[in-house]
């Protein structure tokens, strides 16, 4: 689907348009029904201010300085001390791709109207998206709660015109990147810095752009499955869809009912029906239907979470315009605790191990060559022992599944308090989100492994065919990695392969 444009109307966003966004293919539009969704709000926030109530972060210090008063005239002056006192962050910056999507999360959330923020300065955000102007924000510092602070901080320097933004392949400074597109620098007003970087817009906007890339990856890894069933010569009888009724899990279901469909019609599988010894295949075979489902039962509930945030409004205070009681207009709570998402991102790191985890083990399975029912050189050697054929493969992919395993442990399970114990029990979700986008790197590199393994295992079965679905995708493989009559470096062709899973080549 082609985005080429996205009017923000103070709904729900999807992930397409947050992918567009963050690829720089889609122009951002603020609605009507928004801009005067922020006209009420902040009309609301200033009656509030004006009635002489003690607003949090409007009028007070912030987090454990919250009790500390701050006089009518120094209102601007601590929302840009906030923005600056909170761009802490450090290490390597993050994607463009992750900043910008970020970024058009935050926007979408002000838009909905309950920051208390001008329009201005929603349409200031939209002005540096719509111009190619990428913040450089430090991809460590976020404790994911009180809001993604740090990296949103960063960001919101080159709103004001300080810290450093990328344009047009260059790194520069906030305020030259604004002189180039011709925009100045923002004064902001009561209440807009802590709008700007209180909320879960990093988490979120990470774990949107890593379920779109988690669906293609996932679907090039049954493909892959299915590859391996008849390039190990195995039987299709584990798909029957009576026993995964009999378990009842969804999953699962849909899992067997895909792989069968890819091998529907393959010849291979009769060619062997009688007259073979063996009883039962591997594990790795036989029960992906059953670790896959699991998988993919998990990354639909993560999806869930996400597709929920992408709607949600994580500032807080949160101002409630049309409320006629003015002591409950502005109320200060919690939406910023990224906990729903750091235990949505920790799952899904979980299950892309485990699929990482079953596809090394038919790598493995099928280089061993030890099955005597399935004639396959070891490694796939074209002549084993001069050519070592495809043994180190399996190596990167059991070295990739090594991280996986340190990636999937949880970053919401051990708690740091901040703020001298005001913030007392935090998320990390921002670590969690940083490891699923680890992890989906190295879930594409190991099913793109089986792919190759699997590609030239299917060619020992010749000139018999696989179901139409394998041969497809077989077909693909090909169109990018051709066959092994000798040694060759097995890198580029994996940096191929994954390349065409992560384009959703497999998606079908």
């Amino acid at each position: 689907m082609s985005i080429s444009s996205v009017t923000v109307t103070g709904g729900a966003i999807s992930s397409s348009e947050v992918e567009a966004v963050a690829r720089s293919r889609a122009r951002v539009v603020l609605g009507d029904t928004a801009r005067a969704r922020l006209g009420a709000a902040r009309v609301a926030l200033e009656a509030a201010m004006a009635e002489g109530q003690v607003l949090y972060g409007v009028n007070t210090g912030f987090g454990s300085l919250a009790r500390q008063r701050v006089s009518s005239d120094q209102l601007r002056q601590i929302q840009r001390n906030l923005v600056l006192s909170h761009a802490a962050g450090v290490g390597e910056p993050l994607p463009d791709a992750v900043v910008r999507a970020m970024l058009f999360v935050l926007v979408a959330s002000l838009a909905r109207g309950f920051s208390g923020v001008r329009p201005e300065l929603v349409e200031r955000l939209i002005a540096l998206l719509n111009a190619g102007v990428t913040p450089v924000v430090p991809a460590a510092g976020s404790v994911g709660a009180s809001g993604d602070l740090a990296p949103l901080a960063h960001a919101a320097l080159v709103l004001i015109g300080e810290g450093e933004a990328s344009f047009g392949g260059e790194r520069l400074s906030g305020s030259m990147a604004l002189a180039r597109v011709g925009l100045t620098a923002l004064e902001l007003e009561a209440k807009e810095g802590l709008a700007l970087i209180n909320g879960t817009h990093l988490m979120a906007a990470s774990a949107a752009l890593s379920l779109l890339d988690i669906e293609r990856v996932f679907a090039a890894a049954l493909v892959a499955a299915a590859m391996s069933i008849d390039a190990c010569r195995g039987t299709d009888e584990f798909l029957d869809p009576g026993v995964h009724l009999a378990r009842g899990q969804h999953g699962q279901s849909e899992v067997a009912s895909r792989l069968a469909a890819l091998i529907a019609g393959s010849q291979i599988v009769p060619s062997h029906l009688h007259g073979d010894p063996r009883v039962q295949d591997p594990y790795s075979l036989r029960c992906a239907p059953q670790v896959l489902g699991a998988c993919l039962d998990a990354i639909r509930f993560a999806r869930g979470v996400v597709e929920r945030e992408l709607g949600a409004v994580t500032d807080n205070p949160l101002v409630f315009a049309d409320r006629e009681a003015p002591a409950r207009r502005v109320v200060s709570a919690g939406n910023f605790h990224g906990m729903p998402l750091a235990l949505a991102l920790d799952t899904l790191c979980i299950a892309l191990s485990h699929v990482a985890g079953i596809a090394e083990r038919r790598v493995y399975y099928i280089l061993a060559a030890s099955d005597s029912e399935n004639r396959l050189n070891p490694h796939l050697s074209p002549i084993p022992g001069t050519h070592s054929g495809l043994m180190i493969a399996q190596y990167t992919a059991a070295a990739c599944c090594n991280e996986l395993i340190g990636l999937a442990t949880p970053a919401s399970v051990s708690n740091i308090p901040t703020s001298a114990g005001m913030e007392d029990y935090n998320s990390f979700g921002a670590y969690a989100a940083y490891k699923v986008r680890r992890a989906v790197e190295r879930l594409a590199q190991v099913v793109s492994i089986e792919l190759l393994c699997a590609a030239e295992a299917l060619e020992y079965q010749r000139p018999l065919r696989s179901g139409d679905g394998v041969e497809r995708a077989h077909t693909s493989v090909r169109q990018v990695v051709s066959r092994r009559t000798e040694d060759r470096p097995p890198a580029p062709d994996i940096a191929a392969l994954e390349a065409l899973v992560l384009s959703g080549c497999f998606l079908g």
